[in-house]
């Protein structure tokens, strides 16, 4: 039977020192970078060198393992012997046996080069090891190769069961599988691979194959078992693996280890809002959290949107995304500029009352700071396409606010046309890319018509039950603030004053009306009154707080 490889050696990909493994029929692949490459021409030349036999090689003598700085004592104990040319060893021979006890396979490891292949069949063969410690042990560690069991038995001090997989990390768990009865007779299964990123990610897929506490990951400071044994740090080595963890899935932790780490802010950043009364119940907008305003039409969340972002442009330094559906990219900034200028810019007729150098000045102290950063669409949006935009605003523009406005258009043409369980994939997804990458997700959406005569625009209190689609917008959002306004109102401060009220607030647990705001007619802003619903019951007139 011919071998799997009959060669091993560094990948032209430069990942992997022993991960190219080249095959007699012509072709190698690497096991790192996962790449097949085509008419190896080293292959076919070795193929004519190397006779690959069926039946098993006992050649070789028992000695140790020279720069290996393994002893003959380990060797004859994993029946391991050398070929050697005068005093230099030019060959390994690592014998492989059955359950039945009978030697199957040989594995040959040229020491020049690094070349190695098989003798014999592998398909059914024991670990490298396990032929020599019986079942029901307290301790049993897997290595990524002969070597490294052997290395970590006689730095263990020769007393604890050590085996290694047969085929290289890519087969780590299909060989584990294939003894997993054996293996789990074992009090505690330590997974020693070596220390780089197949190893890593092997290790953890092991350890996954047992119950839980049962399997217990080592973290080497050095690349594996064997570089510890050569450079004489076998303590290290027994420090690493008696501090071993047993293996938790990913995303779960003790959180002992957070230590002092529990107390650095860096990663959460925290901005007012312009509006003191909001700051009483929120404490602000965070990054890291997924914040939905939502109101009926006309309620003031594009005024209050803009205001946001250039609040944000004056109070950090931080880079700015916008992905608003419903304008185009010169509209909104226009709207940017609209709040520097106290004026309202997004309407032509009113930008043509100032000069074009008046509005030179506002684009440079706003949009022309390089911080804006906005989604230039056109046509049908997809929901993936979102994704990957808010994704590329966070990751490489360094967008820590995003403002995506709004959901429901995304969610209006879907072709499967259940809008319900769009809004609630696209909402599991947008919860996810907000814990993924950390920004602060500022995202409108839209309500349902309310049942009866009066309706949003007529100042109805907007309640969480109101939200357009699914429930989903109220759990995954950190904080939900809805917009109420009578626009009919025959108080012109009132039909010009919008109500925060917010419906849900993760960070405070505070609820309720917070802020009125009144909007300008002449600037376009958005400031801060006091109740003007308690003043109109007086009689009284209520006056801006500007």
């Amino acid at each position: 039977m011919q071998s799997k490889w009959i060669s091993r050696g560094k990948c032209p990909c430069g990942n992997s020192s022993n991960g190219y493994n080249i095959h007699a029929d012509g072709h190698a692949f690497c096991f790192s970078c996962q790449k097949r490459f085509n008419n190896v021409g080293e292959a076919k030349m070795e193929a004519k060198v190397v006779d690959i036999q069926n039946k098993v090689s006992s050649t070789g003598d028992y000695g140790g393992l020279g720069e290996r700085r393994i002893t003959e004592q380990t060797a004859r104990k994993y029946r391991t012997k050398i070929k050697t040319n005068g005093s230099i060893i030019s060959h390994h021979y690592y014998e492989y046996y059955n359950t039945e006890g009978s030697h199957v396979a040989t594995k040959v490891r040229q020491v020049e080069g690094k070349r190695i292949w098989s003798q014999g069949d592998m398909t059914d063969a024991l670990l490298f090891g396990q032929n020599l410690f019986k079942s029901g042990g307290k301790y049993i560690t897997i290595t990524e190769g002969e070597i490294d069991a052997m290395s970590a038995y006689e730095m263990l001090g020769s007393k604890w069961a050590v085996v290694s997989i047969k085929n290289g990390v890519q087969s780590a768990v299909q060989n584990c599988k294939q003894h997993l009865e054996y293996l789990n007779t074992f009090e505690n299964v330590v997974v020693c691979f070596d220390n780089d990123k197949p190893g890593i990610e092997a290790s953890q897929k092991v350890a996954q194959l047992f119950e839980p506490n049962k399997c217990k990951i080592v973290r080497l400071e050095h690349k594996d078992p064997n570089e510890y044994q050569k450079m004489g740090k076998a303590k290290d080595f027994i420090q690493n693996w008696w501090s071993a963890e047993a293996y938790t899935p990913a995303g779960i932790m003790n959180l002992s280890r957070l230590g002092e780490s529990l107390y650095d802010e860096k990663d959460c950043e925290t901005i007012p809002y312009p509006w003191s009364a909001m700051n009483e119940k929120t404490y602000g907008m965070r990054t890291g959290e997924l914040v939905t305003f939502t109101s009926g039409a006309g309620m003031g969340k594009s005024s209050i949107m803009r205001e946001l972002m250039h609040h944000i442009l004056r109070n950090s330094g931080d880079n700015i995304g916008i992905l608003a559906l419903e304008e185009s990219t010169k509209n909104t900034a226009f709207n940017i500029m609209s709040v520097e200028a106290n004026e309202r810019l997004y309407i032509k007729e009113i930008r043509n009352k100032f000069s074009r150098e008046q509005l030179n000045k506002w684009q440079e102290d706003t949009i022309g700071s390089g911080r804006f950063f906005a989604f230039d669409h056109f046509g049908s949006i997809g929901n993936d396409e979102i994704l990957s935009r808010v994704r590329y605003m966070a990751k490489s523009l360094d967008c820590k606010w995003i403002f995506l406005d709004h959901l429901s258009i995304l969610v209006s043409g879907q072709d499967d046309g259940d809008e319900r369980k769009s809004i609630d994939v696209l909402m599991t997804k947008l919860r996810s890319l907000v814990e993924e990458t950390g920004v602060g997700l500022l995202l409108v959406s839209h309500l349902r018509r309310p049942s009866g005569d009066l309706g949003h625009e007529n100042g109805k209190e907007v309640t969480l039950s109101h939200l357009r689609g699914s429930a989903s917008i109220a759990h995954l959002s950190d904080s939900v603030i809805a917009l109420e306004r009578n626009q009919q109102a025959e108080d012109d401060v009132i039909a010009c004053t919008t109500t925060i009220r917010i419906l849900k607030n993760r960070y405070t647990g505070e609820t309720g009306v917070c802020s009125y705001l009144h909007y300008d007619k002449n600037s376009g802003r958005m400031s801060q009154i006091d109740n003007p619903f308690e003043d109109n019951l007086e009689g009284t007139t209520t006056g801006v707080q500007l």
